[in-house]
């Protein structure tokens, strides 16, 4: 539990925090009740729907300059089969993180992000065995895109928060 406390600009109280992750349980894709068919899966860091979309789950992240932290999103980008399936192959294989990015599209609406963050173009890179993949997104002018290039500031790490918190 953090110590640490921010004013909430929304509703004016004193919260813990501010929360430097957040993240989505699916894909914006997934419906529950897919669980139950055939060529449906989703666990923790993958997703199949209907054995024809491929998702694996990453962190963008958000450099937090006037404190060192990073902020994370935690989301879903799909990928094609063939960049799904090697993912697969070398999920638990040392060394993966020499692995090329696969491309993908980010595979969630973060809310409080115009225009929409759903299908932005991005670059998914592996890391060692046991840490989520990196989600690069394509660097244009979109507002999470710049945030993830330029970092952000506490107090818009609070504004996040206060926004999420509260939807």
């Amino acid at each position: 539990m953090s110590t640490e406390q921010f004013t909430c600009g929304t509703c004016g109280e004193t919260h813990d925090g501010p929360p430097l992750s957040f993240a989505a349980p699916a894909p914006d894709f997934w419906q529950p009740e897919m669980a139950d068919r055939e060529g449906c899966l989703l666990d923790s860091d993958l997703c199949v729907i209907s054995g024809e979309q491929f998702f694996i789950r990453g962190l963008i992240e958000l450099p937090v300059w006037d404190t060192g932290d990073i902020f994370t999103y935690s989301m879903w980008v799909s990928l094609s089969r063939p960049s799904f399936t090697r993912a697969v192959d070398v999920w638990e294989q040392p060394g993966r993180e020499t692995e090329p990015p696969y491309f993908g599209w980010l595979s969630n609406v973060i809310a409080g992000y115009q225009p929409s963050t759903l299908n932005l173009r991005t670059n998914v890179h592996t890391r060692s065995v046991g840490q989520l993949p990196y989600i690069e997104l394509e660097p244009t002018g979109h507002p999470l895109a710049v945030e993830q290039l330029a970092g952000i500031t506490r107090s818009r790490v609070e504004e996040i928060a206060a926004f999420h918190l509260h939807r």
